[in-house]
């Protein structure tokens, strides 16, 4: 959500106050695209990773607390579960071998991290889900104490009236593992399953004008990202999608009652609609679509503060924004006094490895500068809902689903990765000015990922079904799998090299 609120009830008043001024920083931010400078410098790119912490039983950790406190760096933070945290990297250009640099810097931080959590008696596990949570450990008393997610928590409780439920049916399209699909069916008083999904968060900072393209191809390529890198099979004991994270997420942040989806109302965590032509269209569809969460108002006013010669905050605009959970989310910011937009991707999940998350991140990065310069923009051959339907397929499914490429049709995402998108990528990287060994180290890790046809969701699974094969049930398979996971993340060495249990 990224911002501190310090109210807990509201009144009627305060909702109508906070549309109307929801409204007003959207006829500023309109105003300011049409004839105020943004930031035009070469573009900045970010990365956060969340974390989980467990005990030497491999349960979640209710340490983060302890944990921040004894790391003593402004770069972790607090996340919604006790057991999270959340690593913040300073942002960074691409040209050079700056992110050979980032993935040291990730390892010095996680390294410092792990031996903060190992003195107050946990470990560090970077992954999508933690597969060792039970239904027990969901509940509001695990939840952060900051005042902003009590607060959340209340919010989306109230405005869905009923306990968050989760419905998630499983599939294994290749049959290796031979067994029936799973089905999680769960209740919960609290949005506790939200903190399960621990995710890496790409930024890209762009100029307005060139948003619109940044995002639409952002939306195209989410599918062939999660096919890749899928790395959250289990919940809760079952075997569930490729990147159980996606609906795990929709369905624990969704406020809408049944009734309320069966009229077609928009989700909170939406993949969108619609191709766009400006970073507006998706700041208008937010106040057009979603009531507030927390409507927090501030007594400054965007205009005044823009004819005063200031740069306004829109406070209220990013609020709104930040509960609404899009997969690739717009951000209005302020650095050094002048105001920029940044492309949020969301899509990813944390793990295996740094060396696994740098090379996703710039696979991402590459192609999106491949697709956003093409003679001719890829989302004019394709229709949303195809976007909208690979990144489905893709979650459930992984490497083993078809995609829709335009000018290949269906096809496997690990040829299509193979065939034509990872010269794309490097290409794009190119045009970024990152430096060439820069570039084989980290697409070469995506290449032999699809060569092996090995994610870290595709290691989990094989490695749960060996164990499970050798007499051991499920909850001694999982903790058996995240043993050997942490040994081999802590080692960072990219997750299509990893054995199975021998």
């Amino acid at each position: 959500m990224g911002q501190d609120v310090d109210r807990r009830t509201f009144s009627r008043r305060d909702r109508q106050q906070y549309r109307a001024k929801v409204q007003r920083c959207l006829d500023v931010l309109a105003l300011m695209l049409r004839e105020h400078p943004f930031a035009r410098d070469e573009p900045m790119t970010g990365i956060e990773v969340e974390l989980n912490l467990v005990g030497r039983d491999l349960e979640p950790s209710l340490t983060g607390a302890d944990v921040l406190h004894a790391i003593g760096s402004s770069e972790f933070q607090s996340e919604l579960g006790r057991w999270n945290l959340e690593l913040n990297l300073p942002p960074r250009l691409l040209p050079g071998d700056r992110w050979r640099h980032l993935e040291h810097q990730l390892l010095d931080e996680l390294s410092v991290a792990r031996a903060k959590a190992v003195d107050c008696g946990a470990n560090l596990a970077v992954i999508g889900i933690l597969p060792t949570l039970e239904r027990r450990h969901l509940v509001a008393a695990a939840l952060s104490p900051d005042e902003r997610y009590t607060m959340l928590n209340e919010q989306m409780l109230n405005a869905r009236g009923e306990p968050i439920r989760l419905d998630i049916a499983g599939d294994d399209p290749s049959g290796r593992h031979g067994v029936e699909p799973e089905h999680l069916t769960a209740d919960f008083d609290s949005i506790a399953p939200e903190a399960a999904c621990t995710s890496m968060q790409l930024h890209l900072q762009v100029h307005p004008d060139s948003f619109a393209g940044y995002w639409n191809a952002a939306q195209c390529v989410a599918g062939v990202q999660l096919a890749v890198a899928a790395n959250s099979p289990f919940l809760l004991g079952s075997r569930l999608w490729a990147e159980t994270r996606i609906p795990l997420f929709e369905q624990s942040c969704d406020v809408r009652t049944p009734e309320l989806r069966n009229q077609g109302v928009r989700p909170r965590v939406w993949f969108g609609e619609r191709w766009i032509t400006s970073i507006l269209d998706l700041f208008s569809e937010n106040g057009r679509y979603f009531p507030a969460l927390m409507p927090v108002t501030e007594d400054t006013d965007p205009m005044t503060e823009l004819q005063d010669g200031h740069v306004p905050g829109l406070d209220e605009l990013r609020l709104h924004n930040g509960t609404i959970w899009r997969w690739n989310r717009p951000v209005y910011d302020i650095a050094d006094g002048v105001p920029h937009v940044r492309v949020e991707n969301r899509v990813l999940p944390a793990g295996p490895t740094p060396l696994d998350m740098v090379a996703n991140a710039l696979f991402f990065y590459g192609l999106l500068r491949s697709l956003v310069e093409a003679d001719r923009p890829l989302w004019s051959s394709m229709s949303f809902e195809a976007a909208e339907e690979n990144f489905t397929t893709a979650a459930r499914h992984g490497m083993e689903g078809p995609l829709y490429w335009p000018g290949s049709g269906w096809i496997r995402p690990d040829e299509l990765v193979l065939r034509k998108l990872l010269p794309q990528a490097a290409e794009g990287l190119q045009r970024w000015g990152v430096a060439s060994e820069v570039i084989d180290r980290y697409l070469s890790v995506v290449e032999r990922r699809c060569v092996n046809r090995r994610t870290g969701a595709s290691w989990q699974l094989d490695t749960v079904a060996v164990l499970e094969a050798r007499g051991a049930d499920r909850p001694t398979a999982l903790r058996g799998m995240l043993e050997r996971y942490l040994e081999a993340s802590a080692a960072n060495e990219p997750v299509h090299s990893w054995p199975l249990p021998g």
